[in-house]
């Protein structure tokens, strides 16, 4: 999601592991500065206790300086909040899987094809139908929405690195995590899934089992493989056909004073993707082919939005269908008025379609299809405007969760899963339930997401920046401390005394810090 085109240095990435959206520094803020300086700017801005001096500062990992840092702009703060809502989305949505009102009475065998547990692991007695309209509107739209935000700053990252390079970057910012998550995080998750319907729940014989399978579970993490085949096909474009991107600006360079031209154009695409896949396949059909797993119908949908990210990204954030002030942000209550007719549509004419026997008429089938991608092409473009129309404010909270969106997508799974499995005997509402499995998950994830950052191999694995503690005898040491009791003290009134240290952030020494590509907002399964 950067330095190439008419928002040259700022890293406001979506859902990628690097500085930005999905990465270790807060979206939009520009590094500045020459190694080896030494300098912070302080940052006035209003908090809950009155005004507060807040320094914004980075070390330099090398010599220790300190690095300035700038403020963003509008449409990067509203792409960095939205990443933290969407992460918010991700983690919600799976809470609720256990919950919803169209499940049946049992759990899955965990050994008997077609192995539903892939897509609800864990099954409560408590049920809430509106968790079924919840679902049934993020499956339709978030992912597709999620493939676009992360296509935003591929083309400046592979115009300033070339292909080979940026191929390599991205086999390892994202086949590493993917093979992390099948080797350590999918295990652990699934271990209540198997004592669900197991005779012999020891650790021992779900490992058998496990390894019986005829395929590698990977939950929500099939996203990270599919998004590194689509930057596969990104550099190919790059490196034979760079032409191309041109046409794709031209489409985004009249989408910010017109996009429901653009729109039309864009939903037309996603009808063509998506129609023909889902008459030969259905629209539910997925497979698993070793470690991994894929929704017939989706494949064309997905890159269609990828490649409009990635016109879209090189137009420029702040110009085009982006701009916080264009026609997206001001239509904003249209795009929601069209995203949810859209959306019952689609939901009632499933609805019809599925009481045929055996089979619907095509013609019904081709209009309930046809819905469904309008309903995520404008669903696409309610989000979008509404973060940039009421997300571009500054919140740390929200800054916190978008720099840690990479690591709780990662790990949040496996916290879901056990939580939902520890309350199957709880007597509770399914909505406290969900509240519950909700704020705990989270919680665990970003909990554990930060503490990984203290980690050299964590902080690279999930692709923020390294958290240290810095000891006070060296200058970042007594500078963090210093900002810190300053900060304590204009937040809650009271001196916060002479701290001996602080936690700082240390850049990766690499070129994470000025890459553009924010390749990754995993988003959810959203059916698995």
């Amino acid at each position: 999601m950067r330095d190439a085109g008419p928002i040259a240095g700022r890293r406001p990435g979506i859902f990628g592991r690097r500085p930005g959206i999905f990465a270790g520094r807060s979206p939009g803020i520009e590094a500045k500065g020459d190694a080896g300086t030494s300098s912070a700017r302080r940052e006035s801005r209003t908090g809950f206790g009155g005004r507060a001096d807040i320094a914004i500062c980075t070390f330099h990992p090398v010599t220790g300086g300190v690095i300035e840092q700038t403020g963003a702009s509008r449409s990067s703060l509203a792409l960095g909040n939205l990443r933290a809502l969407v992460i918010l989305t991700v983690v919600a949505f799976h809470s609720v899987m256990a919950y919803l009102g169209s499940l049946g009475a049992a759990a899955f065998p965990f050994d008997d094809p077609p192995y539903k547990w892939r897509a609800f692991p864990i099954i409560d007695l408590h049920r809430f139908y509106g968790f079924d309209v919840f679902c049934a509107w993020q499956d339709v739209y978030l992912m597709s929405l999620m493939f676009f935000l992360s296509a935003l700053f591929t083309w400046p990252s592979l115009a300033r690195k070339g292909s080979r390079r940026f191929l390599s970057d991205r086999f390892l910012r994202l086949g590493v995590p993917f093979a992390f998550a099948l080797v350590v995080v999918m295990p652990i998750a699934l271990y209540p899934v198997y004592r669900m319907s197991a005779i012999d729940p020891s650790v021992a014989d779900y490992v058998r089992h496990y390894l019986a399978l005829p395929f590698w579970p990977n939950g929500p993490m099939w996203f990270l493989w599919q998004l590194l085949a689509l930057t596969v096909v990104a550099a190919g474009l790059h490196r034979f056909v760079p032409h191309w991107i041109g046409f794709l600006v031209r489409c985004a360079s009249r989408a910010g004073a017109r996009p429901g031209r653009y729109f039309i154009g864009l939903a037309i695409a996603c009808t063509l993707a998506y129609v023909p896949l889902a008459l030969a396949f259905t629209p539910w059909t997925w497979s698993n082919y070793g470690p991994f797993s894929l929704q017939f119908s989706r494949p064309l949908l997905y890159a269609v939005l990828y490649l409009a990210g990635l016109g879209v990204g090189a137009h420029g954030l702040e110009r085009g269908l982006l701009a916080p002030d264009g026609m997206l942000a001001r239509r904003w209550a249209v795009w929601l008025a069209g995203a949810l007719t859209a959306f019952l549509a689609w939901m009632g004419l499933t609805a019809l379609v599925m009481s045929y026997t055996p089979a619907a008429p095509l013609g019904l089938q081709v209009v309930v299809d046809s819905c469904f991608a309008l309903a995520c092409a404008s669903g696409c473009f309610f989000v979008i405007g509404a973060c940039l129309r009421f997300a571009t404010m500054r919140s740390r909270m929200l800054a916190s969760l978008a720099n840690n969106a990479f690591g709780i997508y990662l790990l949040h799974y496996g916290f879901v899963v056990w939580l939902q499995y520890a309350l199957l005997g709880v007597a509770l509402f399914a909505i406290a339930k969900a509240m519950a499995v909700f704020g705990g998950a989270l919680a665990l994830a970003w909990t554990t997401a930060i503490v990984m950052r203290l980690v050299p191999f964590g902080s690279r694995l999930i692709g923020a920046e390294r958290l240290v503690w810095a000891p006070a005898s060296s200058f970042p040491g007594k500078l963090t401390a210093e900002l810190t009791r300053k900060l304590t003290e204009n937040l809650t009134g009271n001196p916060a005394g002479n701290l001996a240290g602080g936690l700082a952030r240390e850049r990766q020494f690499d070129e994470r810090q000025f890459d553009g590509d924010h390749a990754q907002f995993p988003p959810p399964s959203l059916a698995r």
